[in-house]
């Protein structure tokens, strides 16, 4: 009885274990779409309160930051502080929401925060996926909108500004879910109205789609988050992955507080794309960078740090502000945190991959609001 005792204890220390381990690998991201694995150990979650809002931080290092910016504003083509000054948001994405869920957690945010400069972070939510990853295809809206509440929360308790990312991709015509995403930024906006610090992204990539099918849907539904929050600035995506943005320049929308999406990748999008970005934005056109990777389209190898370095000289020239694709410990070459590693925080030189040395190093380099 007693070895018998004791082979169950054993087990049960050893499941015990393996449960603690976290989420399951992150979602690649590519120029072309591919299927998503649903994370099955992430918990479900109810949507949080309002009175459980934490009070906002306050962080004085010289970057836009909520306390010392506000509510942000597009003003002649850039993004601007609630005074009118421009800003400049360097930050990360998430890889998917659901996958990512164990780094939505207070120890983290606080060291990207004050640790590293980042005064931005892109939550992406996968509208399209298998089982629970997709938001519009039977996932679970709760614990998808559930972890939309907590990013948000724990960006605003660290002085951070949050992009609310409809992350379209497989699903290439935002038109798809139109109805669905017009309850989800119905409520989001709903839920934020009052607060500084959220931006909303309302399609990530379109693809197989013109300009004017995308125009379409952000005819409907720019007006449904501005009926909730007037002042919100909301972000663009565009066709070809959010790369025709010579298409959105020749007809573009009739709102104020627009920003046009911009993705690259630097082992892909090269001097031509640059050069685009460059004319454009000194034509007045506003954009944002809300996801670029240091590495090819498909988020493998290689990496051209170069050519990186080469697109944030341009996007600091400009005032454009950008986010890098992604924050994650997803095994692929355009993660910032290698997959062996088992914490969610507390991230030490010898945890980050060469993207994330690079974009620590990006971020040490760049301080201005």
């Amino acid at each position: 009885m007693k070895k018998l005792l004791a082979v169950l204890l054993i087990a049960a220390v050893f499941l015990s274990v393996l449960s603690g381990c976290g989420g399951g690998a992150a979602v690649p991201e590519s120029a072309v779409p591919s299927a998503a694995v649903e994370s099955s150990e992430a918990p479900e979650a109810e949507t949080p309160a309002a009175e459980e809002s934490p009070a906002p931080a306050v962080i004085d290092d010289g970057r836009a930051r909520p306390s010392c910016c506000g509510r942000l504003r597009v003003v002649d083509g850039k993004l601007c502080s609630e005074s009118g000054e421009p800003v400049m948001l360097r930050g990360v994405s998430t890889n998917s929401l659901i996958t990512a869920e164990d780094l939505l957690n207070e120890p983290l945010f606080e060291e990207l925060s004050r640790d590293d400069g980042v005064n931005v972070v892109r939550l992406a939510m996968y509208t399209y996926g298998v089982g629970s990853l997709g938001y519009c295809t039977n996932g679970d809206k709760d614990r998808h909108k559930a972890d939309i509440v907590k990013g948000v929360e724990l960006a605003r308790s660290n002085d951070m500004y949050v992009l609310v990312d409809w992350h379209i991709l497989s699903d290439g015509d935002p038109n798809s879910y139109l109805d669905e995403a017009k309850l989800f930024f119905a409520e989001m906006a709903e839920r934020f109205a009052d607060y500084d610090n959220v931006l909303y992204e309302i399609c990530n990539e379109p693809n197989g789609v013109d300009w004017p099918t995308v125009k379409r849907y952000a005819e409907q539904i720019i007006p449904v988050i501005r009926g909730k929050d007037p002042a919100a600035v909301i972000i663009v995506g565009n066709p070809d992955w959010s790369k025709d943005l010579y298409s959105v320049a020749a007809d573009p929308l009739d709102f104020e507080n627009i920003l046009y999406t911009l993705h690259f990748y630097a082992a892909t999008h090269g001097q031509e794309f640059r050069d685009m970005t460059e004319e454009l934005s000194r034509d007045g056109l506003p954009i944002f960078v809300s996801e670029y990777g240091v590495t090819s389209s498909n988020g493998g190898q290689p990496r051209d740090l170069e050519s990186a370095d080469l697109w944030i000289e341009l996007l600091e020239r400009e005032n454009i502000s950008y986010c890098l694709w992604s924050f994650s410990k997803s095994p692929e070459a355009c993660s910032v945190v290698r997959s062996t590693v088992l914490k969610y925080s507390g991230f030490t030189a010898e945890d980050y991959t060469k993207t994330g040395l690079w974009l620590m190093e990006t971020l040490e380099k760049y301080k201005t609001r």
